[in-house]
């Protein structure tokens, strides 16, 4: 299930032009041309990366908690709800943060600090660009972590958002570079697929919950009692002894 983070990331990166192309365009230039130029790119697409994995790590936190409790298949369940809780809902995602306390004074800090580092000329600036570009309010985010709290560790849920990130990087590299690449037209019609994307997503996370037996994909999580050991231990001794 972890590389269902890639593939989200990668059919839903029109999603991220449309976002986050804006600035993605408006990069600084460091350097017009030569390695600088590319380097700098690269840069502010790895601060993205970055933001997403240290949010997985949140995210992973939050469901290896729940898993430590015994619901491990619920927390899978429950990934697939929320997912499908923000496809339905459409101001959850257009990213609107009002009504949680502190968010409005976070977000202000955030845009503060993409002014500050937009007027700065060095490659350093560009990857600081990315990771507060990983914090602005996105829907598409908020579904991939979603996904991420059902990863099996903290580490899974920051290699799930890796992945997803790097899903992301090739679409969101070019038009970091020239943003005419990607006609208006392209990116309504694959924006239009991330619903369909992402309601599938939700539907595997949900059946791989349920346990149903299916190999790799709903796994049925047998439950092994101390009582059953013994008495697994203690039939091998009869069954030769009746031999």
């Amino acid at each position: 299930m972890i590389w269902a983070g890639f593939i989200f990331g990668l059919v839903g990166s029109f999603h991220c032009v449309g976002m986050c192309g804006p600035i993605a365009m408006s990069l600084p230039f460091v350097g017009s041309t030569g390695w600088r130029y590319y380097a700098g790119r690269l840069l502010y697409n790895s601060g993205r990366i970055v933001t997403y994995a240290s949010l997985g790590a949140l995210a992973g936190a939050f469901g290896e908690s729940l898993q430590m409790a015994g619901l491990q298949q619920t927390v899978s369940i429950l990934s697939g709800i929320l997912i499908l809780l923000l496809l339905v809902l459409p101001a959850m995602l257009k990213g609107k943060s009002a009504g949680i306390p502190g968010t409005d004074m976070i977000m202000t800090w955030v845009r503060k600090k993409l002014g500050y580092y937009f007027q700065k000329n060095s490659l350093g600036s560009l990857f600081m660009v990315g990771l507060l570009n990983g914090l602005l309010p996105c829907g598409f985010v908020y579904i991939a972590l979603a996904g991420a709290i059902s990863a099996p560790s903290i580490t899974g849920a920051m290699l799930y958002m890796t992945l997803f990130g790097l899903g992301t990087f090739p679409l969101m590299f070019l038009v970091s570079l020239s943003g005419k690449l990607i006609s208006l037209r392209m990116r309504s019609m694959f924006n239009r697929t991330v619903p369909y994307v992402g309601m599938t997503l939700a539907i595997l996370f949900i059946v791989r919950g349920l346990g149903l037996g299916i190999p790799y994909l709903s796994p049925k999580v047998e439950e092994t009692t101390a009582h059953k050991t013994e008495m697994s231990c203690c039939t091998k001794p009869e069954v030769a002894k009746a031999e």
